[in-house]
């Protein structure tokens, strides 16, 4: 599989409200919707370029929360925004943020490594510092490469440590077929279960998951809830317009060298008309 690796970019403030309901890793749609913006912009100089898929691989991150001493409730760290002209805070919108330390490994097209080379790595080593990406500043990033990988193993080797994000739906699939909705299902994957067992005279508390692993809860499209039409005012007249919900589920980091195939981590986009689902997934549950 041929790739294009760009190592280590480092994001400030990027947008660590992945959806209404959680606060973290910035969702899925936003690394591939950056990476399609970067296609789109690189396609003016490489017009056959194509960008089929996209892995998310973590090395740091800074969430930008506080919870003091005996605090059960953690906060957001806001933005000291300026005093209006009463001298008083203004009303806003809190805006969780991230700070971010990740590489991105996309998947290209067949046919094109032949004769794009140095050209591929010169355009996105230009493009990408006048980009964005989850909303955050990118500071700066190791120089991009193409490379050939078939192994996880290998691309370890490539990028060095980190958490590659792959979806667990099936943790959601298997709560939901007990019989708990998605809301519940979603809660008592993630939620910490504290139990407290007596061993002699002493009591000994235990605390942990009912899923062993790094699971997170991650957003990864939309739902809509209306149908196609048109909106007063929308931002693109040509585009037919329609009401959408957020679609969250649990994914898992997980070491590259613990996958049993790269296609665990790479995520492409898929649209479902029947259900009205526009969903970003991996490659092994596309296959499903």
């Amino acid at each position: 599989m041929n790739s294009l690796i760009i190592p280590h970019i480092r994001i400030q403030n990027a947008n660590a409200l992945s959806s209404p309901y959680t606060l973290g890793f910035p969702a899925m749609t936003a690394w591939l919707g950056g990476v399609h913006a970067l296609e789109r912009k690189l396609g003016d100089g490489l017009e056959a370029l194509r960008f089929s898929s996209v892995g998310v691989v973590c090395h740091d991150y800074d969430l930008h929360t506080y919870r003091g001493p005996g605090d059960f409730v953690a906060s957001i760290v806001g933005t000291a925004n300026p005093l209006d002209q009463k001298g008083e805070r203004p009303s806003f919108i809190e805006e969780a943020r991230i700070h971010l330390d990740v590489s991105l490994v996309v998947e290209l097209g067949e046919g094109y490594l032949d004769y794009l080379g140095d050209r591929l790595v010169a355009f996105v080593s230009e493009t990408l510092r006048r980009m964005k990406l989850a909303s955050g500043d990118i500071l700066g990033f190791d120089k991009p490469l193409i490379a050939s990988i078939d192994q996880p193993a290998k691309l370890l080797r490539i990028i060095g440590p980190g958490y590659a994000l792959i979806e667990r739906r099936d943790l959601m699939k298997a709560k939901m077929q007990d019989g708990a909705d998605a809301l519940d299902a979603l809660i008592d994957i993630l939620a910490v279960h504290h139990q407290c067992q007596e061993e002699g005279d002493e009591v000994v508390w235990q605390s942990g998951r009912t899923q062993e692993g790094w699971i997170v809860p991650l957003a990864i499209g939309f739902m809509g809830i209306t149908q196609l039409g048109r909106a007063k005012n929308q931002r693109d007249p040509d585009t037919p317009h329609r009401f959408a919900e957020s679609v969250v589920t649990t994914g898992e980091f997980r070491m590259p060298h613990r996958l049993e195939s790269l296609d665990e981590m790479l995520w492409e986009y898929r649209y479902d008309a029947k259900t009205s689902l526009y969903l970003c997934e991996t490659k092994t549950s596309t296959k499903e």
